[in-house]
């Protein structure tokens, strides 16, 4: 049985600002799940609906740095079961408290670079190994990123693909350098123009479109 993990900043019916949620809800549903092990991993947003929250059970929790700037924070992994699929959820009410998923947008560079390395820090506690990641827009971009890169060096890893797939691409998760090398570790190597780096800046959602191992969009006039 192949097994893919989608990875989202959204997702129907828990959390939506755009097409993206629809898409990650309702595309792991149309695997023949004889052939498929399909699962979501989402932040566990504190505007989720309580009707979602109040079901969701506890399955681990940890601690993890990245770069200087996120250093020793909480990890916690939920899971809900919905329709047939499992949801994962991961839990900091510092990065995602808040009546809303997205705000301020230096924040969310942060808050998502602790997301992409938290999905692959969950992997081998939840006991879920998948064959492929599937990566939605830039807020996924960092997870091919670090996958090809940092988490080389654990043998779980060895062999899983990612996708990289582009819903839209006004917004792609652009910051400065120095305070992307703060945020997520990565050594001066990687922000160069064949890798993160984009007119002078770095950007997320390029990293992703480098390290992935296959590219899809959302419309053919992408």
């Amino acid at each position: 049985m192949k097994k893919i993990l989608f990875a989202a900043s959204e997702c129907v019916p828990f959390i939506k600002t755009g097409g993206l949620a629809d898409v990650c809800g309702a595309l792991p549903k149309e695997f023949d799940k004889e052939n498929w092990d399909v699962r979501v991993v989402i932040p566990n947003y504190s505007c989720i609906p309580e009707y979602f929250r109040n079901q969701m059970q506890y399955v681990t929790h940890f601690y993890m740095s990245a770069g200087p700037f996120i250093q020793n924070k909480y990890v916690g992994v939920l899971q809900y079961e919905f329709e047939g699929i499992t949801y994962y959820f991961i839990d900091n009410q510092e990065y995602f408290s808040g009546d809303k998923p997205y705000g301020d947008f230096r924040t969310d560079i942060e808050k998502f670079t602790f997301f992409d390395k938290a999905v692959l820090s969950m992997l081998p506690l939840i006991g879920f190994r998948p064959d492929l990641i599937h990566c939605h827009d830039w807020q996924t971009g960092l997870i091919p990123v670090y996958l090809k890169n940092e988490f080389q060096g654990d043998m779980f890893f060895w062999g899983i693909k990612t996708i990289m797939t582009i819903h839209n691409l006004k917004f792609q998760g652009v910051w400065d350098v120095k305070t992307m090398q703060g945020l997520t570790g990565f050594p001066k190597e990687l922000f160069t123009p064949d890798k993160l780096e984009f007119k002078k800046d770095a950007n997320m959602l390029k990293g992703g479109l480098v390290y992935a191992d296959y590219i899809t969009t959302v419309s053919d006039t992408y």
